[in-house]
């Protein structure tokens, strides 16, 4: 990918996979693969902007009415936009609206920058994964369309299986650990056309799996700590990320968290 524009502000648009969980922070916020790109394009040029509007929980209609036009009015050199994938999760979800929503906002975002990153996000590998896959390859076909007809680049994370290693996966089994965000984050890197750093498609060590008494001790507390929880706010209408705010709402001078 050859692109090397030198851009000097970005602005990152989704849900909880863009505003960084599971990358936790000793202060207790969470860092993830857009702090970490907006960092590594800060060390180059100085005085570098960056807005992280991403807020978890959020339904791609949600990402459309609360941020796609405050991201737009910003004309950023670099938007990244992920979402969609808290519809694919759920029960029941309608894929045709979902699609007109995602076309929506990169019709919104494509014109307000220099460059739109659209993504084909990884998932970890299990039971869940199994049931979605071809919910999300539905929605993967469509991003690749939007990228061709509105010049977006796509950052293929789906296809790199060390992406599905459950080792890159957080307690939640939701979100990427610190290495994980950390391999997205030069994944973005490199598709913008920079030279990586690092391999982040480099498989892990071979390790051996816990035995079977350790993983369903593991399942228990997943399913008390978050599965539960999950479908409790389901049944209630309510979402992890009602009543909070984006956690850079504006852009400014980049300044690490």
């Amino acid at each position: 990918m050859e692109t090397m524009d030198e851009y000097t502000s970005f602005v990152a648009v989704g849900d909880s996979f863009t505003e960084g969980m599971s990358d936790l922070l000793p202060d207790g916020s969470y860092r993830g693969w857009a702090d970490l790109l907006a960092a590594r394009f800060a060390q180059r040029t100085p005085g570098f902007r960056y807005a992280n509007l991403a807020v978890r929980g959020k339904l791609i209609g949600q990402i459309v009415d609360e941020q796609v036009d405050a991201a737009a009015a910003m004309t950023p050199d670099l938007i990244t936009l992920v979402g969609g994938l808290n519809d694919v999760l759920r029960p029941k979800v309608d894929m045709g609206r979902v699609r007109g929503l995602l076309e929506e906002a990169v019709e919104r975002l494509a014109p307000a920058c220099k460059q739109l990153v659209l993504m084909r996000s990884p998932g970890r590998n299990g039971p869940v994964m199994e049931r979605v896959r071809p919910r999300m390859e539905e929605l993967f076909a469509h991003v690749d369309d939007l990228a061709a007809r509105h010049g977006a680049l796509v950052v293929d994370l789906y296809g790199t299986p060390v992406l599905a290693d459950q080792r890159l996966w957080g307690v939640d089994r939701l979100h990427p650990t610190a290495e994980g965000h950390r391999r997205i984050a030069e994944a973005v890197w490199e598709t913008l056309g920079h030279e990586a750093g690092h391999d982040w498609r480099a498989a892990l060590p071979p390790h051996v799996p816990p035995g079977w008494l350790l993983r369903r001790g593991s399942d228990l507390r997943f399913a008390k700590q978050y599965l539960w929880p999950w479908i409790v706010r389901r049944a209630t209408g309510r979402s992890s990320g009602d009543g909070r705010p984006p956690k850079r709402p504006e852009l400014v001078p980049y300044e690490p968290s």
